[in-house]
This record gives structure tokens, C-alpha cells and sequence, in this order.
């Protein structure tokens, strides 16, 4: 009788302690991440470009990105709107100084997922976000050392061993210290707004 119970309990217990299957790692395609960024002057125009996402790998359960860190190394911004290469690169050059993003200082932005949460009104087409929506991500966005909570909804697709993660969500840069060219005073054509549109595009393969 003694026996049969330690057996019961070895059994039991090997089985709360097995893998948890539900659970998957994801490493990150980053021939094809990427985050495309649009910053708006007070008069209507606007710039836009890209910046490259770095991961060693996230962890997806159930459909939902639980747990992850990524990287946006400031040396590969990029511009996509402007005309000449020289206009692109005096843009890039000042985003990537003391000014705004300054590389020198701290060369990379970092993004680390907190939670996600099933979305109200999912698969909606919700304003300014992604058709097919149907999870909030939360997380904590590190710029120039700082760190502040973001959350932003997001279609998360996973289809055989492949995700793909797609969001869009706005920044207000003040709130990291960039606070140069927004004071209500400027004129239009010098006046940046605070917020950044961010559109957030993640491949990644299970591992």
C-alpha cells in the first residue's frame, strides 16, 4: 500500500513538472522586422523612415506574445520621403544627435513586453490601428536611459511554425526629454509635435 502511494505521488509529480507545451519561443526574422516612424511638423508636413528591431528571441502562449525584449539600434535609421541623399542624410544626422535621439549618449531604444491582453472589440478595424486587431500589448519603451509604460493594440498571426506581429501606436518624445522645437511659441515651420507614429512589423520563427 505504502508502495502504490509513493508511486502515485512520483507520478504526480513528474507530471506538474513537465514542459508546459502551451509555451513557445520565437526568434525574431530581422532581414524583415522592422519599425516604420512618421514625425509631423505644425504646418502639415511630415518625414518618415524605418528603424531595424533586434531580438534574441519572445515567448508566445495561446496565441499571445507574453514576454520579449527588443532592440532599435539608432544607427540604422533611416529616410524614406525625402528627395536627395544629402537631405536624407542632414535629417538622419539631427535625429541622431543631443537634439533628439542622441546616439552618442545611448545608441539603441529598447522595448520590453510587460503583458498582453485580449482587446476590446477584436478583429475590429479600430482608428488609426491595424484591421484584424485583437490584443493589447503592454510594455516598457526605454529612450536616452529613461523608461516609460506603452501600451498599443496589435494582430498577432500565427500559421505553422511562423508569427507575425503588427501594431501601430503614438510616442509623445517630450515625455522621454526631447523637448526641443515644441514650444507653442516656434512657428509652424519650426514647430515638430511631440508624437511619433510608430508602426510596428514583427516575423519571427518558432524555435
Amino acid at each position: 500500500m505504502k508502495k502504490s502511494i509513493i508511486y502515485i505521488v512520483l507520478i504526480l509529480s513528474i507530471w506538474n513538472c513537465r514542459p508546459d507545451k502551451s509555451f513557445h519561443n520565437y526568434i525574431l526574422d530581422e532581414s524583415r522586422s522592422v519599425v516604420e516612424w512618421t514625425g509631423y511638423l505644425r504646418n502639415g508636413d511630415s518625414n518618415s523612415g524605418t528603424i531595424a528591431v533586434k531580438s534574441d528571441s519572445f515567448l508566445i502562449k495561446n496565441g499571445k506574445v507574453q514576454a520579449g525584449s527588443f532592440s532599435f539600434p539608432l544607427s540604422s535609421l533611416n529616410n524614406t520621403n525625402l528627395t536627395t541623399d544629402e537631405l536624407k542624410d542632414e535629417l538622419i544626422q539631427r535625429l541622431q544627435s543631443p537634439d533628439f535621439f542622441d546616439m552618442a549618449l545611448d545608441p539603441k531604444i529598447n522595448f520590453v513586453i510587460t503583458k498582453a491582453v485580449t482587446y476590446p472589440g477584436s478583429g475590429q478595424k479600430m482608428k488609426d490601428g491595424i484591421p484584424g486587431t485583437q490584443y493589447l500589448v503592454s510594455g516598457n519603451l526605454t529612450i536616452l536611459e529613461k523608461t516609460n509604460p506603452v501600451s498599443f493594440p496589435a494582430k498577432i498571426v500565427l500559421e505553422n511554425d511562423s508569427v507575425a506581429v503588427e501594431g501601430k501606436l503614438k510616442i509623445d518624445r517630450t515625455k522621454w526629454g526631447m523637448t526641443i522645437a515644441s514650444d507653442d511659441s516656434s512657428p509652424d515651420s519650426l514647430y515638430i509635435k511631440p508624437e511619433i507614429d510608430l508602426h510596428i512589423k514583427l516575423f519571427g520563427s518558432k524555435i
